[in-house]
């Protein structure tokens, strides 16, 4: 059996660490932690994890947002499921899952960014799951 569960408080976050330090690998638990707990209260972050038999197989991270680019829209900061339950559908169930939360909220798009490498996660969403690529983003450190 699966369920889609939000995520709400530190045993919470912290149980879904494993599966989110396979993409997040610099984080150790205590700046995990940190910046769950600053983003979801300055931010709106929301934490959701898709459970399966009972065990955490795949998380989503995601922010509404509103900008003069795309107006009213959710933004996905996260989206990793467990190594070996990849190609299973997870990510897909909780990319739909956030999707429909979107709509639900009168959100009018959902958008995320990729790692360049990450061609696997790239051929997902285009193929699978309809998103267009429509911008690169830029970054300096400080």
């Amino acid at each position: 059996m699966e369920t889609i569960k939000e995520l709400r408080n530190r045993e919470e976050w912290l149980s879904a660490y494993p599966v989110l330090h396979q993409l997040r690998t610099w984080l150790d638990e205590a700046a995990y932690v940190e910046l769950i707990d600053e983003s979801s209260r300055t931010e709106n972050y929301h934490l959701f994890a898709l459970i399966s038999d009972g065990r955490i197989v795949s998380v989503v991270g995601f922010m509404p947002m509103t900008t003069l680019y795309y107006g009213r829209f959710v933004w996905v900061c996260d989206l990793v499921t467990d190594e070996s339950e990849r190609s299973k559908g997870h990510g897909k169930k909780l990319l739909d899952f956030v999707q429909q939360w979107a709509a639900t909220h009168h959100f009018a798009a959902v958008a995320l960014s990729s790692g360049l490498q990450r061609k696997d996660a790239h051929r997902f969403y285009q193929e699978k799951m309809d998103y267009d690529k429509v911008s690169y983003v830029f970054k300096r450190l400080l």
